[in-house]
């Protein structure tokens, strides 16, 4: 996979305008857009639609934590819709991690799609810190409730999971190669780390295994956004070319 294709852009933006002159600037520097809860509650399925319709591949972030059935039926309509990957939250369990996955599949076999979404379990927000989850409930640290939640999920038949920088190599250990690892709280070395709790650099993200880095402000926020893309594609091409020098 080229580099630039694993760097998935967070539209977060309030209308379907805004979104499709974003995706127009950054349209072969990156490889998928997310579409989260501001951009879906405010334009809808019309956004994902107008996306695809233009040949991009799109993340439905909309963080699904419901009931087995619920959560079976959103993410079924989110198949069949056409995203590429969408979310579910680990916390759910494993009975809802499983409807989500069986909700795609359902999607693929009525609409004769080759590849069905791939059903991302998050588990714990980038934003949370320690004393954030202790506070929530969650006991250990937070590699740990991170791993316990990615094993979860795995078990339960998710393509993969959320997990802050941090994770990421533990996450790898615990949960094998195949398991996808997408990564937000990615900031430049440059960068302000805004809001989120657990962040990281691409280089350092893509060295610990990530296998997608979703970005958004330091590419969305910058005067020129495909530049801003490159730059990081740059960045994470050479940590890959690094790491495959220092493997024997």
């Amino acid at each position: 996979m080229p580099t630039n294709e694993k760097i998935i852009v967070a539209l977060d933006v309030s209308s379907v305008d805004a979104a499709v002159q974003l995706a127009d600037k950054l349209r072969g520097h990156v490889g998928m857009f997310k579409v989260g809860k501001e951009l879906f509650t405010a334009e809808g399925p019309r956004v994902v639609r107008e996306l695809i319709a233009k040949g991009d591949r799109v993340f439905l972030d909309l963080k699904f934590h419901d009931i087995p059935n619920t959560v079976r039926a959103a993410a079924q309509q989110a198949g069949r819709l056409g995203v590429s990957l969408l979310t579910v939250h680990a916390a759910g369990g494993r009975k809802m991690v499983a409807a989500a996955a069986e909700g795609v599949l359902a999607a693929a076999k009525a609409t004769g799609g080759v590849q069905p979404a791939r059903v991302l379990a998050v588990t714990a927000l980038t934003s949370l810190t320690a004393e954030d989850l202790a506070e929530v409930g969650f006991q250990g640290s937070a590699e740990e409730v991170v791993v316990r939640l990615a094993r979860l999920a795995q078990s339960a038949g998710a393509d993969g999971v959320i997990a802050s920088p941090r994770e990421i190599s533990a996450i790898r250990r615990a949960c094998g190669a195949g398991f996808l690892i997408v990564t937000p709280g990615i900031r430049p070395a440059s960068g302000t780390a805004d809001d989120q709790a657990r962040t990281a650099t691409p280089a350092s993200a893509i060295r610990a295994g990530a296998d997608y880095l979703v970005v958004g402000r330091p590419i969305t926020g910058a005067t020129a956004p495909a530049a801003a893309s490159d730059a990081i594609a740059a960045e994470m091409a050479e940590a890959i070319t690094g790491a495959a020098v220092a493997t024997p």
